[in-house]
C-alpha cells in the first residue's frame, strides 16, 4: 500500500527553545510550540524550520489560507498604511452565494473612512511574500 501525500497549515506559537530532559537529545536546538487549543510540544530546528514560516514574511497562498481560517491579512509592501483584507463567507443575510476576499480602509482613511470595497489580487501581490496576519 502506499502511503497518501499530505500537506498542512496551521497557525501556531512558537519560540526558540533546547530540548529538556523530556525531549531527547537533551540540549538539542528547535522549537517550544503552542498549539490554538493550549497543547504544548517542542520540535527540532530542522524539522519546524521547514514546516513553519514566520507569519510576518508569509507568501499569498498562506495569507489565503489565515484568511480561510478567519483572519485579517495585509502586505507590508502597500502604499496605503492601515489596509488589510478579510473573506466574507455567504449567510442568511448575503446576498453573495459564494465567498469572497474584501479590503479594509482604516478608520482615519483620508478619502474613503472604514470604506470596504471587493479586492482582486494582482500578479505582485500573489508572487510577494511580505504578507502578514493582522491582529
Amino acid at each position: 500500500m502506499t502511503m497518501k501525500r499530505y500537506i498542512g497549515t496551521k497557525i501556531i506559537h512558537a519560540e526558540p527553545s533546547f530540548s529538556s530532559s523530556d525531549e531527547p537529545p537533551l540540549g538539542k536546538p528547535g522549537y517550544k510550540v503552542v498549539y490554538p487549543d493550549g497543547y504544548v510540544s517542542w520540535s527540532p530546528k530542522d524539522a519546524f524550520e521547514e514546516a513553519y514560516r514566520e507569519c510576518a514574511a508569509m507568501p499569498f497562498g498562506l495569507a489565503l489560507e489565515a484568511l480561510k481560517k478567519g483572519l485579517k491579512v495585509a502586505r507590508s509592501g502597500w502604499n496605503g498604511k492601515g489596509l488589510w483584507l478579510e473573506l466574507q463567507v455567504p449567510d442568511a443575510h448575503s446576498k453573495m452565494t459564494l465567498p469572497y476576499v474584501y479590503l479594509n480602509y482604516p478608520a482615519d482613511a483620508q478619502n474613503t473612512p472604514g470604506a470596504r470595497v471587493p479586492w482582486l489580487a494582482s500578479q505582485t501581490d500573489m508572487l510577494a511574500e511580505d504578507w502578514k496576519i493582522v491582529e
